[in-house]
């Protein structure tokens, strides 16, 4: 599709915006430009009827609905950024959630027979209509060598939908790039590439079976939590078969009381697993909202839909476990140096005015009924301070930031006195105590010993190199002078591990003494 289609494609969607005032909206009429207000009333003219009241964000996901799966999805995608969007808005398309009309059990089956080649009765001894839609797949319940299974099928053509409908987004994005100077600091086009990035992933069923796989066994032993197995010979790219979990939704508090389940513990587990997985595995659930978490009989958690994972480096993960617990000790300067080691924060700014700024953030929440503490809000504002700061936003952290204020929705939802600092406590300290034990100190002193021998070999075999190069051009470089290039860079490497060991030492003594 060319730009003259994605164009009239915008068109037509800032047409549906219009009609539920939600192109240019009333609340910010006054801060929009005469031209601008004037073309979204011409739009708006040029539409029948008009689209119910209510708040900005009940018009602006009303709006999202009518555009269809593409725009459910940019919707989702825009709830995980409040710094975009706002805070209110933000929690207004958290509504988007699993909301999608379904499509006909019909076309469910013929993808199944295409994906897996064989029609879908004769795989299933069952197959049911569908029991959850979203805006990229639905959910049926079959049956498959005696065992219930759930089928995740793929909406029909909606590779192709995403594809024209992304071309349009990049083009809104350009647009806004070009004529909205203030929007390229949220750097739209980027914001379109993250969209197309995690759909195209969403959009191969194999690679969420993968996810699913992984999360299974980095979790195998955790008490309290479950994945469903994965049916590999019933899954391709827009076909997905697991176990099907016999199990309550989190959504319905009084359901899981009257099952003998206490909201309270599963508030608890909600938040300690989420941070379990991201801290120690650097590998969590993103997506964690109430229509994807159960509880079986047993009262375990059971997570599901693993299309959206998280990821956190070693680097990220300890800095969010320094900063976690930098706020729970009350330690800004601790948290402060956090973001000066992993160069979040530019080196030449102050670390001591950093933390002062760091204290009006946590100073403001402590003292306070627990029901009252948000760590989601926290973390924004941290990342608002840090924006003062120079920082520019890692994605890493907005994926965390997003899960983050998901979790607590739900815990909160679960337990309304819930105090997650201390559901978080237990998680974070022994996350530290386990990265400063002196078994981890030993295997990454071996592992720096491996490293620095690496390093050791690779110098003197470049500078042989070197030497045999510069010989063959005519220059004769004495070994000895290779030699001395050598030692010199031997030593320059050996100083740079020497300050790197010093800052882990340091490091330990702080974390010890919080520990002993």
């Amino acid at each position: 599709m060319g730009k003259t289609a994605a164009f009239f494609r915008l068109v037509g969607a800032a047409r549906v915006f219009a009609r539920h005032d939600a192109l240019v909206p009333e609340e910010f009429r006054d801060q929009i430009p005469f031209s601008a207000r004037l073309g979204a009333r011409l739009l708006r003219l040029t539409t029948f009827g008009g689209g119910k009241g209510g708040r900005l964000g009940e018009r602006f996901t009303a709006a999202l609905g009518e555009l269809g799966p593409s725009y459910v999805k940019l919707g989702q995608f825009l709830a995980t950024r409040p710094d975009i969007v706002g805070k209110a808005l933000a929690g207004d398309l958290a509504a988007l959630q699993d909301r999608m009309p379904p499509f006909p059990q019909a076309e469910a089956k013929a993808m199944v027979a295409a994906e897996l080649g064989k029609p879908a009765d004769t795989l299933f001894e069952s197959f049911s209509e569908p029991v959850a839609a979203a805006s990229i797949a639905q959910v049926h319940r079959a049956r498959a060598g005696g065992r219930d299974v759930a089928v995740k099928v793929l909406r029909p053509d909606i590779e192709g939908r995403f594809r024209r409908d992304l071309e349009a987004f990049y083009l809104a994005a350009r647009l806004a790039e070009r004529f909205a100077p203030a929007s390229r600091r949220l750097r739209p086009v980027a914001f379109v590439d993250t969209l197309a990035a995690s759909v195209r992933e969403e959009m191969d069923l194999r690679l969420e079976a993968s996810a699913a796989a992984e999360l299974a066994e980095r979790t195998k032993g955790d008490a309290g939590f479950r994945v469903p197995r994965i049916e590999w010979e019933l899954t391709a790219k827009r076909v997905l078969t697991s176990e099907w979990i016999d199990a309550l939704p989190l959504r319905d508090p009084a359901a899981l009381r009257a099952a003998g389940h206490d909201p309270a513990r599963l508030a608890n587990l909600v938040i300690q697993h989420f941070l379990t997985q991201a801290l120690r595995d650097g590998f969590f659930h993103a997506d964690m909202h109430q229509g994807n978490l159960f509880v079986d009989a047993a009262g375990n958690l059971v997570a599901v839909d693993f299309g959206i994972m998280g990821r956190l480096d070693p680097v990220m993960r300890r800095f969010m476990a320094d900063v976690l617990y930098g706020f729970l000790q009350r330690d800004y300067k601790a948290i402060a140096e956090a973001h000066f080691a992993v160069g979040i924060v530019a080196a030449d700014r102050s670390v001591d005015a950093f933390a002062q700024a760091l204290r009006a953030v946590g100073e403001r929440v402590f003292g306070r009924p627990a029901s009252e503490i948000s760590m989601a809000r926290l973390l924004q504002q941290l990342f608002e301070i840090t924006d003062m700061f120079g920082m520019e936003m890692q994605p890493q952290l907005v994926w965390l930031q997003k899960t983050m204020v998901v979790v607590e929705g739900v815990a909160r939802d679960l337990d309304p006195e819930h105090n997650i600092w201390e559901a978080s406590r237990p998680v974070v300290e022994r996350w530290m105590k386990a990265t400063l034990s002196p078994e981890t100190r030993l295997r990454e002193a071996a592992e720096g010993i491996g490293d620095f021998g690496r390093t050791l070999q690779g110098i003197f075999s470049h500078a042989a190199q070197a030497a045999a190069s510069l010989t063959q051009g005519g220059v004769r470089l004495h070994p000895d002078s290779a030699a001395q290039i050598a030692e010199e860079e031997v030593r320059r490497t050996r100083h740079v591990r020497w300050a790197i060991w010093l800052g882990a030492l340091a490091l330990a003594a702080i974390a010890l003494r919080f520990f002993l």
